[in-house]
């Protein structure tokens, strides 16, 4: 006799052989209604003490959700049946529920409220949670739904995060004491952490079009890539060759970036000024729609950002040193209150008596340590490996050198050329890579950035893009804080005219400024001026956050007032969902926002629409191909390849696809081999929106037959698909690449 068997067997003692009608009617009543028994408890707390209750009430709501998601994880990984559902004469006395078995959610977390809402109370108390968690383990055995070692399983898991998050709060009361800013840092960035990780593995959103094109380029390793360096790629293989090739594998890097990214934001801020600068600079970070949106997605922004960040600190570390290789001591001040009669009117109140750094003496040539530089070199290099904006850095280093007198000498010295040298050896791969392929990523970040367009100011188009970028850099960063940054920013270039001030705006400015001007030239994507605001977090936190003391109070509120915004806007584009249900509501007790709003479209309020439907669509495909398999080899192809990325990953057994040029600009499918030699293969072609066979899809097969294919989300139409099922593939002719 197995396991398996005495499970079994056990099992069918509780939930048949011991019945009786007492416990037919308590049974049920446990299972589905014990929290109620739980809630009265906290109540209680609530009412004797509220001080003393807040402690045990968020240990218990921080062990209850960690303890029902990773249960829930774990019943995703093993899968194992239901007894409802496999076993025969099961007394089924509740739903059987659609989720697997092993383990009980309902144990697991009755079992996480015992040691932390008993925290610091009487036994009693301890005793009783015990008993409930018991009874309702029991009750899940008894109503038909979970076998015992389901409920074992289940009570253990509890227990163990219970006593987690009991451990991880005492370390962190401890350490508030001598360490108060660090330890904010610390449990902040893990509680966001944490909630991504789950964002992530509970499927709110699938792959967006980049991410699975990305995972495509990490099956598919190289030198370089089409529109953009390998860093991307292989930074998702070694996430998939981790955790395999599912949705967590690739994004769980964007986690551990978005982390790392705060913390080394917060020595850079520390540096510049002080502890409070650094801990607001790097959790700002991890609220603002832009930063924020890439602790979940992971495409080239994610390691971007750590790169752009990291070579800030090594840079400023590297400039710091003076010819003893002491550190300059130097730094950003804070602000004494100003004077009545001095104080201008608007943000200006903020601004100080003009009062210069003290002297610095000027670094020798040999005074640099080069281990920084190296260093330097190296995070540069992988930078320009993952996006091309890194070469900014070169730009706006040099022209910091150029305009701090204190560190002009350092460009007398060997060690930044040592770095420039490193960092562009790193980036050879791709050189050497496009030297082989017509530089056909030169040709693309050219017509990218319409570098062929002619400048004009006749058309109506360069308004229409300024005003564009603007207001697209107003909204991911949100518009009081957008202000408040470059406001920052020039404030304290314009007070004191110290190296620390010029190096934030020297790392932020000319960035932003570029891609201002770009704009009247072409369209500018929201996100290529990203690495601006890092300096700008920075400069916010010293104007408005190092010195809150000493503001007014209708600053303070503003800064308060900017600060909700974002979080509101970053929760809700996490969840956009929530809102939109709002208005249906809103419609039906006030219809005349019928006449404001006539063709509101909910889709284009959700800014996670293009990252849904996908593993529909993928499902659908995937019946399809079983049913086109049994007469025929086939093949999956796209005109579009994001299509062709989302179908490779979520179609059954993650075939290799292809995207047939149709009159479309380059891309990486083009570089790789195509379908030229499946002649008699069936194929599923598949594009977005309501299409017709063309004349073309009619001479390269026998007969194609269409079928459409709406997504649904939220009861809303998504999105159109046109899925092609074409039989006797006979060769095809493309068109000729002639955009890139």
């Amino acid at each position: 006799m197995n396991l398996q068997d005495i499970d079994t067997l056990l099992f069918s003692f509780i939930n048949s052989r011991i019945q009786n009608s007492f416990m037919d009617v308590i049974m049920p009543l446990i299972t589905n209604r014990y929290y109620f028994i739980i809630l009265a408890i906290m109540f209680w707390f609530l009412i004797r003490d509220k001080k003393r209750a807040f402690v045990p009430i968020v240990l218990t709501i921080a062990a209850v959700a960690l303890s029902d998601w990773v249960s829930n994880t774990l019943k995703h990984l093993i899968e194992r049946p239901r007894p409802c559902y496999i076993s025969d004469g099961v007394r089924l006395l509740v739903g059987c529920g659609n989720s697997f078995s092993m383990p009980s959610n309902h144990a697991a977390n009755a079992s996480a409220i015992i040691l932390a809402l008993s925290y610091k109370s009487k036994k009693w108390l301890r005793l009783l949670l015990i008993l409930i968690a018991l009874l309702v383990g029991f009750s899940r055995i008894y109503v038909g739904v979970h076998y015992v070692s389901d409920v074992i399983a289940g009570l253990l898991i509890g227990l163990i995060i219970s006593e987690s998050v009991i451990k991880l709060y005492e370390w962190a009361s401890r350490r508030y004491q001598t360490k108060p800013s660090t330890t904010i840092l610390i449990i902040s960035v893990l509680v966001l952490s944490l909630f991504r990780i789950y964002y992530i593995t509970t499927g709110v959103i699938d792959l967006s079009p980049d991410e699975a094109h990305y995972w495509e380029w990490s099956r598919r390793l190289d030198l370089s890539y089409y529109s953009k360096g390998p860093m991307i790629a292989y930074l998702i293989a070694l996430g998939t060759a981790i955790f395999g090739d599912n949705v967590f594998g690739i994004r769980i890097m964007a986690v551990i970036f978005s982390a790392l990214s705060s913390i080394l934001l917060y020595k850079l801020g520390k540096s510049l000024s002080d502890e409070r600068t650094g801990i607001s600079a790097a959790i700002l970070m991890q609220i603002v729609p832009l930063y924020s949106a890439y602790g979940v997605l992971f495409t080239i922004d994610s390691p971007f950002i750590l790169f752009w960040i990291l070579s800030l600190y090594l840079f400023y570390r590297a400039v710091e040193q003076k010819s003893s290789g002491a550190a300059v001591n130097s730094q950003i001040s804070p602000c004494p209150p100003l004077p009545k009669g001095e104080i201008k009117g608007g943000l200006s109140l903020l601004v100080t008596r003009h009062s210069s750094p003290p002297p610095q003496p000027p670094l020798d040539k040999g005074g640099i340590k080069g281990g920084v530089w190296i260093l330097l070199g190296v995070s540069i290099g992988f930078g320009l490996l993952t996006k091309y904006t890194m070469a900014f850095f070169y730009i706006c280093a040099l022209l910091f050198l150029i305009t701090a007198k204190q560190y002009r000498s350092i460009l007398r010295t060997k060690q930044p050329y040592i770095s420039l040298a490193l960092s562009l050896i790193i980036f050879s791969p791709v050189i050497v890579w496009n030297a082989a392929r017509d530089w056909v990523t030169l040709k693309h970040t050219a017509g990218q950035a319409n570098i062929a367009d002619q400048w004009s100011i006749i058309s109506s188009q360069w308004l229409k893009d300024f005003s564009e970028f603007l207001g697209s850099q107003i909204g991911i960063i949100t518009p009081i804080l957008f202000v408040m940054i470059f406001y920052a920013i020039f404030r304290l270039l314009k007070s004191y005219r110290d190296p620390q001030s010029s190096f934030l705006f020297w790392f932020s400015i000319p960035i932003f400024a570029f891609f201002l001007l770009k704009s009247f030239h072409g369209k500018v994507q929201a996100n290529w001026a990203l690495p601006a605001y890092a300096a700008g977090f920075i400069a916010f936190s010293v104007v408005f956050i190092s010195r809150w003391e000493s503001i007014k109070k209708w600053t303070q509120w503003t800064v308060i007032a900017g600060v909700l915004i974002s979080l509101i806007i970053t929760a809700i584009a996490h969840y956009p969902a929530l809102p939109l249900k709002l208005i249906p509501i809103a419609i039906a007790h006030y219809p005349a926002i019928l006449q404001l709003l006539p063709k509101i479209d909910p889709t284009k309020l959700d800014p996670t629409s293009r990252a849904r439907g996908w593993k529909e669509l993928g499902s659908e495909v995937s019946m399809i191909s079983d049913e086109i398999s049994k007469t025929s080899p086939f093949f999956i192809f796209s005109d579009k390849y994001q299509v062709s990325s989302e179908l490779a990953f979520y179609v059954k057994g993650q075939p290799v696809t292809y995207c047939v040029n149709l009159g479309r600009r380059m891309n990486q499918y083009d570089l790789w081999p195509g379908f030229k030699g499946f002649i008699h293969y069936n194929a599923i072609f598949v594009t977005i929106g309501d299409a017709q066979v063309s004349d073309m899809f009619a001479k390269s097969f026998d007969n194609c037959e269409k079928k459409t294919f709406t997504v649904y989300h939220g009861g809303t139409k998504n999105r159109d698909y046109s899925i092609f099922k074409c039989y006797n593939f006979k060769g095809m002719k493309q068109e000729e690449i002639t955009s890139y």
